[in-house]
């Protein structure tokens, strides 16, 4: 029989690692993973698949779907509108297949409210000195639009309490243990272990 897959919420400030993490995680393409492909009104950047990176859509059909009670949260930033989609997550999670969503606290509170087994994540940077080198060795962004995010993010890691889980990304390869450690130990809680080896354990209790 198998297991109902482990919801995974995991946010970061930008430049705490959290999507070099999730792809770290994810390279070697396992079957019983994946990350939630959100839905989004903005337009695709180059090199961007519609259904790998987004589901692109207009604003009329992502208000339709949020008429229709069709995410489990969604958000607008910066004028365009991003959501992750019920059905899609509850289809993959009978599969067994554990699912990641890369979404912000806010986002997070919203999944807690339909979902409170799923499993939050945050991911730290050791400290903020080391997060502003990480966003100037980026080479993207302006020092104003570094010193926004700086201030965005002290925001966002002042919600870190409501997780359940609290990754500090200093040494990477640490850290991506850390991940894989706690992925790990939610397969093997009990209610997960009961509903994937029913058979074996109705067989070593039988009198």
């Amino acid at each position: 029989m198998t297991a109902r897959g482990n919801l995974f919420i995991v946010s970061a400030p930008s430049g705490a690692g959290k999507s070099s993490l999730i792809s770290a995680l994810l390279k070697d393409k396992p079957t019983d993973m994946q990350v939630s492909v959100s839905h989004t009104t903005r337009s695709p950047r180059p090199g961007e698949v519609d259904g790998q990176h987004y589901h692109f859509v207009n604003v009329e059909q992502f208000k339709a779907l949020i008429a229709e009670n069709a995410f489990f949260e969604w958000a607008e930033v910066f004028g365009n509108y991003y959501g992750t989609s019920r059905h899609v997550i509850e289809h993959t999670l009978t599969q067994g297949i554990d699912v990641f969503l890369d979404i912000d606290w806010q986002g997070a509170q919203q999944v807690k409210a339909v979902m409170p087994e799923a499993v939050g994540v945050f991911i730290l940077p050791p400290s903020k000195a080391e997060l502003e080198r990480r966003l100037t060795g980026r080479g993207q962004d302006s020092q104003d639009v570094i010193d926004s995010r700086m201030a965005q993010a002290v925001s966002e890691m002042s919600h870190f309490k409501e997780y359940d889980f609290i990754i500090v990304n200093d040494d990477f390869d640490t850290a991506l243990a850390d991940l894989r450690a706690i992925i790990r130990s939610q397969r093997l809680t009990g209610a997960s272990q009961i509903h994937a080896q029913n058979d074996m354990l109705n067989d070593l209790l039988a009198g």
